[in-house]
C-alpha cells in the first residue's frame, strides 16, 4: 500500500497515469471516491494522485484535533514522497482551504481548482455532510446536504453506490471532528494577493454548505482568480455535473501546460 509519512503519521495514497500531476485534496471526512468522476477523466492525458486526510480511509487517524498547518504539512510530503514539483491541486471545502494555505508557502503548486471553498472557516457549515460510516440510513439522509433535490431523485443508482462507498472509505465521527477542527480561525482574506497561481473557483449554485457569494468573494480577493457558477448544483457539483466539469478542469490544465512551454 503506497504511503507518505509526516512523521509518524502514514498518509494512504494512490497515483494513476503520466504525465501533468493533478493532486486531489478531499472534502472533510470523505474517502478517495470523492474524486472518483475525476479521476477517470484526468488518469491518461494527466497522472491522476488521490490521498486520505488523516483520519480518514486507509490514513492514520492520530488524536485530534488538527491544525490547517499540519493538513498542509500532510499535503508536502505527499507531494515530496510522489516527486511532484508542479501540482495541480484540485480541492473541495477543507480540501480547498488546504491548497490555499499550501499555495502561499510550497514551491510545488502549478494551479488551483476549488470547489466550495471560502477564504474564511466562519463561512463553512459542514456538518449536516456527516454521517456515522456505520449507518446507511444516516448516510443517504445526510447526501442531501451536499447534492441538489434534482439529483437525489433523478440517480437513485448514484446514490446507493456513494452510500456503499462512504459507508467503506469516510471518516468515523472523531477523525471528522479533528479535520473540521482545522476551519475554526481559518482567515485568508489579508494574505489572498500571496496566492498568485491561476485559480478557478467553481460553486454551486445550491450549495447550502458554503454559500455561492462565499466562493465568488474568494476568486475577486486571488490576483488570479476565477469564479464560475454551476447552477442548480450542490456542495459537490463536480460529481452532479461530472461532464462539465470535467470539460473544464482538463481545458483548465491544458491552457496551464500551454502557458508552460
Amino acid at each position: 500500500m503506497p504511503v507518505a509519512s509526516n512523521g509518524s503519521v502514514s498518509l494512504y495514497y494512490d497515483r494513476t497515469g503520466e504525465g501533468d500531476s493533478v493532486v486531489f485534496v478531499p472534502e472533510a471526512g470523505l474517502g478517495g471516491w470523492l474524486w472518483g468522476w475525476q479521476h477517470a477523466a484526468v488518469a491518461g492525458p494527466h497522472e491522476a494522485v488521490v490521498w486520505d486526510l488523516r483520519g480518514t480511509g486507509r490514513s492514520d487517524a492520530p488524536d485530534g484535533p488538527y491544525a490547517l498547518e499540519t493538513l498542509v504539512a500532510d499535503l508536502e510530503a505527499v507531494l515530496s514522497e510522489c516527486e511532484i514539483t508542479d501540482a495541480h491541486l484540485v480541492g473541495c471545502g477543507l480540501g480547498g482551504a488546504i491548497a490555499l494555505a499550501a499555495a502561499r508557502t510550497s514551491s510545488r503548486l502549478a494551479s488551483l481548482t476549488l470547489f466550495g471553498t471560502a477564504a474564511e472557516g466562519a463561512a463553512f457549515d459542514l456538518d449536516p455532510l456527516f454521517a456515522s460510516p456505520n449507518d446507511p440510513d444516516a448516510l443517504r439522509e445526510s447526501l442531501e446536504a451536499g447534492f441538489s433535490d434534482d439529483f437525489i431523485d433523478a440517480q437513485p443508482d448514484v446514490v446507493d453506490g456513494i452510500v456503499d462507498w462512504r459507508a467503506d472509505g469516510d471518516a468515523d465521527r472523531a477523525g471528522w471532528e479533528a479535520q473540521t477542527a482545522a476551519l475554526e480561525g481559518f482567515d485568508a482574506t489579508d494574505w489572498l494577493v500571496e496566492v498568485t497561481q491561476p485559480t478557478r473557483v467553481f460553486h454551486g449554485g445550491a450549495d447550502g454548505l458554503v454559500a455561492p457569494s462565499a466562493g465568488r468573494d474568494l476568486a475577486r480577493g486571488l490576483p488570479r482568480g476565477e469564479f464560475v457558477e454551476i447552477e442548480d448544483t450542490g456542495h459537490l457539483c463536480f460529481i452532479e455535473r461530472s461532464r462539465t466539469i470535467n470539460d473544464r478542469l482538463l481545458g483548465f490544465l491544458e491552457d496551464r501546460t500551454e502557458d508552460d512551454e
